[in-house]
């Protein structure tokens, strides 16, 4: 280095000042007053090799400038930011929230062809399973989808919707409204009003013109018990859904086992002009027909009740780092 100090004065210079005494150094030139000094003026010390280093508070090493680290380009840290993200996605998709696409019209007007949905992933893995009024997702239970067209994406869609970057293309998942949890028993007679143990619904997100039962013999005009475990869904465009009540042949008796359930969708999150909430109609509250136990609604707020406990520590311990030291 081109201003590292000398540790001496030269021979020649030593013959010269010979009994006298030697002058303090030029503290412009910042040179050592003695051959003795190993250190600088200026707080650096003289490592083995002749370099200088700076000289902490009470002779430790100081910490490394933030200057002298070498960043690391941003092309070579981009793959590893690509990775996290993906890394990221698909946990959520598996965990947290998923992306649905609606396929067809069962669901109308609440849902419509081509909204895209998010799904609540987290909830049922707390335990809690799906209640009256809810839309939910589910797995195909037995062969629903016979006869209906699938799609078929491309490379990219599929992975895009593997990772949860787009709504689900897998054609074996359906939507619909739950009507009927385990224990209760649902009945339509004429047009309706369709009845939950005994009441009667209010149903104002019946598809316009449609009436609350349809008048058919295969299969909308029924009493079913729902047996625990599973739930009886019915689509919101009525006369055009074909639901719990046209699959009363099948293995399962027209119901969903909950284990089949996916999870329930929350909202519409595309397009934007259709953005909205989904609740659950306030029919489904009235007296009588909601019978949730305590153990149930427990479990309904565990996510929220765990995501508390868990940020609570996190905010301590932040605010014990932060905390000023006590300097007395």
């Amino acid at each position: 280095m081109g201003d590292v100090a000398v540790g001496a004065r030269s021979g020649h210079d030593g013959e010269e000042n010979r009994g006298h005494p030697v002058e303090a150094a030029d503290p412009v030139a910042g040179a050592p007053a003695s051959g003795h000094d190993s250190g600088t003026e200026d707080g650096r010390v003289t490592d083995e090799h002749g370099g200088t280093q700076d000289e902490g508070v009470g002779g430790t090493p100081p910490a490394t400038s933030p200057a002298a680290k070498k960043q690391r380009s941003f092309w070579k840290e981009l793959p590893i930011l690509i990775g996290i993200a993906l890394v990221l996605a698909l946990l959520i998709k598996t965990f947290l929230v998923q992306a649905f696409s609606i396929p067809s019209a069962s669901m109308q007007n609440t849902l419509t062809i081509n909204d895209r949905v998010l799904v609540d992933k987290l909830t049922p893995w707390f335990g809690s399973e799906p209640e009256r009024g809810e839309i939910v997702v589910f797995h195909d239970p037995d062969d629903w989808l016979a006869g209906e067209p699938t799609p078929d994406p491309n490379a990219l869609q599929t992975v895009l919707s593997w990772i949860g970057l787009m709504p689900s293309a897998d054609e074996k998942d359906l939507i619909k409204r739950v009507i009927g949890v385990g224990g209760d028993t649902v009945e339509c007679n004429e047009t309706g009003p369709l009845k939950v143990n005994g009441k009667a619904l209010n149903e104002p997100y019946v598809y316009p013109g449609n009436t609350p039962c349809s008048v058919d013999d295969q299969g909308g005009q029924f009493k079913v018990k729902v047996p625990e475990g599973s739930i009886w869904v019915m689509g919101d465009h009525r006369q055009n859904s074909r639901d719990s009540r046209y699959n009363q042949s099948d293995s399962h008796g027209g119901m969903v086992p909950v284990k089949e359930v996916v999870g329930r969708a929350i909202v519409i999150a595309w397009p934007m002009n259709r953005w909205d909430t989904l609740p659950v109609p306030d029919t489904f509250d009235q007296d009588g027909l909601q019978a949730q136990s305590s153990a149930a609604a427990a479990l309904s707020v565990a996510p929220q009740g765990l995501a508390l406990a868990g940020v609570v520590p996190v905010v301590w311990w932040r605010r014990r780092r932060m905390a000023p030291a006590d300097t007395r």
